[in-house]
């Protein structure tokens, strides 16, 4: 088993944190001890080297009952930025956050069918890229760096994205293509993972120890959240559910098995839900897959029964799976999210949680509830940034471990 060095241990205890400064601004030390479980001398320590990197600032006083005052801090927001990306199969999002995740710029590429060559993609990321920079106004200097996300199986040390069955994409080195045209630290991960950190730090899973976040959209997939931590495992491809079969000898998947669950609740699954119940509908957009959703939700509210009717179906399919991740994890609460998600909203989510109250086991399924994902801004975005915040801090200890071997090295 890979045991965590000291360093690793204390830039975890130093992320962990800097994390709940952020949620709880402002915060004492005293409380940041009680939702870290770290003793307060720790949490002293590393509230200390988090002002010294102006990560944090001192903001005066409260009342302690019957004792001293108690001292305050607080993120610094202006103390550097940090950017998120969302590659998608259709396109590709880029934020700008603040320390605090604040977002203070946005930029969106759209990807045409047949743009998913990886220069195609890192074209379209470069120049969102320096557009939100550009809007923000922000010093190169100031970037801390730059969370990507990208979908399916990726290798986080070497920054290669080893498998996408939506492109076919195999050991892509996505970073290091990136690194030549962005000159900011970069970070790699899957929006499974984001997704999951975002409803983690601001979201639905908030305060929550198990939580499963399932990811709507093009492509189908669960972060997963367990025992208060993401659950990566343990070579990072925890959450693939969107390739668990759901239908023997079903529908071919682009993993090129069969029946699986993407093929039935992902976008392109969910067109053909409707080309199967309606060949000539008007609400299928043929190519087109946010049209083709975006009529749907339309449908639905306006009581088109083709449209009812296909978001029916797809609950049917969705609410199965849910089912398994409920009996299998037992989670506190699942997050619908992703943009299918976001636009199908909460008639789909009605659906759901029907069709899971059918499969499920009734003692799991009576401590979870089914909700849709809180979160205002991408979620995906900010989650990849606090990807770029996590890499920040371990270049911090890097550069401090190097300089203590530096000053204990003997003479040449």
């Amino acid at each position: 088993m890979k045991r965590g060095t000291s360093r690793d241990i204390r830039t975890a205890n130093r992320y962990e944190v800097l994390r709940q400064i952020i949620a709880a601004s402002p915060t004492s030390r005293q409380e940041l001890a009680a939702a870290t479980g770290l003793s307060l001398a720790t949490v002293a320590t590393l509230v200390g080297e988090l002002l010294d990197l102006r990560m944090i600032t001192e903001v005066g006083f409260e009342d302690s009952a019957g004792g001293r005052p108690r001292g305050l801090v607080a993120v610094n927001a202006a103390g550097g930025a940090l950017i998120g990306v969302d590659i998608a199969e259709t396109y590709v999002h880029v934020e700008l956050f603040d320390l605090a995740l604040n977002v203070l710029a946005r930029a969106e590429e759209h990807m045409r069918p047949g743009e998913s060559r990886p220069e195609r993609v890192v074209a379209h990321v470069t120049a969102a890229v320096g557009s939100v920079v550009a809007q923000a106004g922000v010093e190169a200097a100031r970037v801390l760096g730059v969370g990507v996300s990208v979908p399916g199986q990726v290798d986080r040390d070497t920054g290669v994205a080893e498998y996408a069955p939506n492109w076919d994409w195999h050991d892509v080195p996505l970073l290091d293509l990136l690194s030549e045209h962005i000159p900011y630290p970069l970070h790699l991960d899957n929006p499974l993972r984001a997704s999951a950190v975002a409803e983690l730090w601001f979201g639905a899973a908030r305060g929550h120890g198990d939580a499963v976040v399932v990811n709507l959209g093009t492509g189908v997939g669960a972060g997963l959240v367990l025992g208060g931590g993401l659950h990566r495992g343990v070579s990072n491809s925890a959450g693939e559910w969107g390739h668990t079969t759901l239908v023997l000898d079903g529908r071919l998947c682009r993993c090129g098995n069969h029946g699986c669950v993407e093929t039935y609740v992902g976008a392109l699954g969910i067109m053909q839900n409707l080309r199967e119940l309606s060949p000539r509908s008007p609400l299928l957009h043929p190519g087109d897959q946010t049209a083709t959703i975006d009529a749907l939700a339309a449908g639905v509210a306006a009581g088109d029964p083709v449209a009812v009717k296909v978001v029916r179906d797809t609950a049917r399919y969705l609410g199965a799976g849910i089912a398994v991740l409920v009996n299998v994890l037992n989670p506190e609460v699942v997050v619908l999210s992703s943009w299918v998600a976001a636009r199908l909203g909460e008639p789909l989510l009605d659906e759901v949680c029907e069709a899971v109250a059918r499969h499920a086991l009734r003692r799991p399924l009576a401590a979870s509830r089914i909700v849709l994902s809180p979160i205002p801004t991408d979620p995906v975005c900010l989650g990849a940034a606090t990807f770029a915040l996590e890499g920040a801090l371990q270049a911090v200890s890097q550069r401090r471990a190097a300089g203590a071997r530096g000053r204990t090295a003997p003479p040449a």
